[in-house]
């Protein structure tokens, strides 16, 4: 099986944020990423708009439905009511719950299941009744899985930010995606399908890919952002199919 990829433009809107001006064009540039071979369109609104605005977000509905109908549309972040009220409105095929503070810069870690687990179950139950996918960011931690299925959550996404970050250590490379293995390996046995995201590029894809044969979706912004600056959207998309290949 070969995972998907979902491409996070939220990196594209940051840039077009610095100026008040409609370029980067954010759906020409989906647009282009789904041609491409793209399966889905990743967006993290947060409260202060800096990336994502609230008004991108039926223009990215409206793409994938008229033009992309295969694709898919994940809405990540933080389940406060305006959330889940922006999740209601544009009625995405996944939402991806993420524990962030609004003050970060960009996620860095996991759910606490075990502390969240009263907070986070009546939202996926209600997500669920909306006919919404539910995945839930988590750490490396084989205990996760298992606690993600008893939420009634669908899958997990592994955040693979500590993996990325160690591109200039081997050891600790190894060291983390041995942990990465082992969580997904306990999602295989806890009957939970895995995602990952977070810091992945095409070099450090292949090793995750082949250490997890059940990774069905990953989710990548800055690092195809940064590579389409110098192969284009299409080139970057393409450069990140092939690494997904088994």
């Amino acid at each position: 099986m070969t995972a998907s990829l979902s491409v996070n433009i939220n990196a594209i809107a940051m840039l077009r944020n610095r100026r008040d001006l409609p370029w980067p064009n954010l759906i020409g540039l989906g647009r282009i990423a789904l041609a491409a071979g793209a399966s889905g369109l990743t967006v993290h609104p947060r409260p202060d708009e800096r990336h994502i605005r609230f008004a991108d977000l039926p223009a990215i509905r409206a793409l994938i439905d008229d033009e992309f109908p295969q694709a898919e549309f994940n809405i990540e972040g933080y389940p406060t009511r305006e959330f889940l009220d922006l999740v209601a409105a544009n009625e995405p095929e996944q939402v991806t719950l993420v524990p962030d503070d609004p003050a970060q810069s960009t996620s860095d870690h996991g759910w606490d299941l075990e502390r969240d687990a009263d907070f986070l179950r009546p939202i996926i139950t209600d997500l669920k009744r909306q006919a919404i996918r539910v995945s839930l960011f988590v750490d490396a931690d084989p205990e996760a899985p298992a606690a993600a299925k008893m939420l009634g959550a669908d899958r997990i996404e592994l955040y693979t930010g500590p993996y990325g970050g160690a591109h200039d250590d081997p050891i600790r490379e190894a060291n983390e995606l041995e942990k990465l293995e082992l969580t997904a390996n306990a999602a295989a046995k806890a009957g939970i399908a895995v995602n990952a995201g977070h810091d992945l590029t095409v070099e450090n894809l292949p090793a995750l890919v082949k250490k997890i044969p059940n990774l069905v979706e990953v989710s990548i912004g800055h690092g195809l952002t940064a590579d389409a600056l110098v192969h284009g959207m299409a080139g970057a998309v393409g450069r990140y199919l092939d690494a997904l290949q088994p």
